[in-house]
């Protein structure tokens, strides 16, 4: 069961327009370690995750980043509003706006369009859980990176919080790995899967 709530996880509220901060930021909406990506991963990796607490794990941060989806979209919107032609090609915006003009598409800054394949389900619990701590990792890497190209106080105010959302999942998903690896066979974690081997009998 869903509950949404009309208010975003955390205000945007950013009063001067740049497109050229819109482009690189693009990068956490679709980008290969962006937000979209990484709801799908944690919302469908859940279904045959076998450890109840584990399932709520990914339940709530895949849920979190669907909110992130909205936070950062509303960065870019922001950014991009009211602006004139000759702003949107002086700030090298002019390949977006030809195909999509103002409105809020998933891809990468270089354009490249939201993918599925930048993101794995192995339907493996280790394999999942590890993917999951990389794949946090490198979003704060993301954040980091724009971070250090941003002078806006505003954009980098909701950046840090996304950013810090990421180490708190880091932690969120080594606790869930912690979880897992005490209900497996710790003589050979690599012995079956508890995903798909449901007749093995653990611990």
């Amino acid at each position: 069961m869903w509950s949404y709530v009309k208010r975003l996880e955390y205000p945007v509220n950013i009063k001067n327009p740049n497109p050229a901060a819109a482009k690189v930021i693009l990068d956490a909406l679709g980008g290969p370690d962006g937000e979209l990506g990484a709801a799908n991963r944690y919302l469908s990796q859940r279904f045959t995750m076998p450890y109840n607490e584990v399932v709520g794990i990914l339940t709530d941060i895949g849920t979190e980043e669907l909110g992130h989806v909205e936070m950062v979209s509303s960065i870019i919107y922001q950014l991009t509003r009211n602006l004139s032609v000759e702003e949107i090609k002086k700030a090298g915006f002019d390949a977006y706006f030809t195909q999509h003009t103002t409105g809020i598409y998933p891809c990468s800054p270089s354009g490249e369009p939201f993918s599925a394949l930048g993101f794995a389900v192995k339907g493996d619990v280790l394999a999942d859980l590890n993917e999951d701590l990389a794949a946090e990792q490198k979003a704060r890497v993301c954040y980091d990176n724009l971070l250090r190209q941003m002078d806006d106080p505003d954009v980098c105010d909701t950046l840090r919080f996304l950013r810090e959302r990421e180490l708190v999942h880091y932690q969120r998903f080594g606790d869930a790995l912690r979880i897992s690896q005490d209900r497996m066979d710790s003589s050979n974690f690599y012995g079956w899967n508890p995903e798909f081997d449901r007749g093995r009998r653990e611990r």
